[in-house]
């Protein structure tokens, strides 16, 4: 294959791909309303492929671990203290963050490949960069089809689904470590401080165009999409970083949606007849 064409069909590949799986994961994010999971798994890969940079591992090995980590963490640190899974995400969140400024403190020389991981780089992705993405698409979209029933239960009421039998703490877990692996996927991509919006930005846009739950999935899966190809030609043609056009991209979608939204018609329209 010509370097030429390399140049330009592993970045489009990458908006594409990234665009799925955050639009996808970034749903389950947004039912469950733990918008703060997003912030906390971006911070802990990050954390994790600095330190993998630290002690010359692979950067993706370390960050898919400390991924991982968090999101089984999420849930018994809630359960155990009685709290919240915002608040558990917030003390996580609070402790990859102080390991990953540790792990750049400790680094002696140029910290260039660390604070790169900040904001990623989608127009360098590599072919190893597009095959990890491409499995965690694969491991979401196989996940999404082979328990669409159940998840839609669990995405309803978690209380309700454990009542009729349906596993929704393991459902729940699986859920979270995807999108701890969705994330790991595209830290070099779009970025390890920047890659939370473009799982809540979507979905939360598809949410205000939609009341049934598939219809949520693929709009959601598009506006991730869009904004990623939109976001890349933008940094194309601006010179701008890529990964904060596209993320600037899917604010200005959701806003677009925003002030589209038939639910917010009906909520003004209600709360004029009240």
């Amino acid at each position: 294959m010509p370097p030429e064409f390399a140049v330009l069909w592993r970045p489009l590949a990458a908006a594409v791909l990234g665009g799925l799986v955050c639009g996808v994961v970034g749903v389950w994010v947004v039912m469950m309303n733990i918008p703060f999971v997003g912030v906390a798994m971006s911070h802990a890969a990050f954390a994790g492929a600095v330190f993998g940079l630290l002690l010359g591992i692979d950067p993706l090995l370390t960050a898919a671990f400390f991924c991982i980590a968090a999101s089984l963490l999420i849930g018994p640190v809630a359960e155990r203290a009685d709290i919240e899974p915002n608040v558990s995400l917030g003390i996580i969140f609070s402790v990859v963050l102080g390991f990953a400024f540790l792990a750049i403190g400790l680094m002696r020389g140029p910290r260039a490949n660390a604070l790169g991981l900040i904001w990623g780089s989608i127009l360098l992705v590599s072919a190893r960069d597009l095959g990890v993405m491409a499995g965690a698409a694969a491991a979401v979209l196989l996940f999404l089809g082979l328990f669409y029933k159940e998840l839609q239960a669990v995405l309803y009421n978690r209380q309700i689904a454990r009542a009729v039998g349906i596993p929704e703490q393991a459902l729940f877990f699986a859920m979270l470590v995807l999108c701890g692996l969705s994330v790991t996927a595209n830290l070099s991509t779009i970025g390890g401080l920047l890659i939370f919006s473009l799982i809540v930005n979507p979905p939360s846009a598809a949410y205000q165009l939609t009341y049934r739950l598939r219809t949520m999935y693929v709009l959601s899966a598009l506006f991730g999409i869009l904004s990623c190809l939109l976001g890349l030609l933008i940094s194309w043609l601006t010179d701008a970083p890529a990964g904060a056009v596209i993320i600037i991209t899917s604010s200005a979608v959701f806003g677009l949606c925003l002030l589209l939204s038939p639910k917010r018609k009906r909520a003004a329209v209600t709360g004029a007849r009240g």
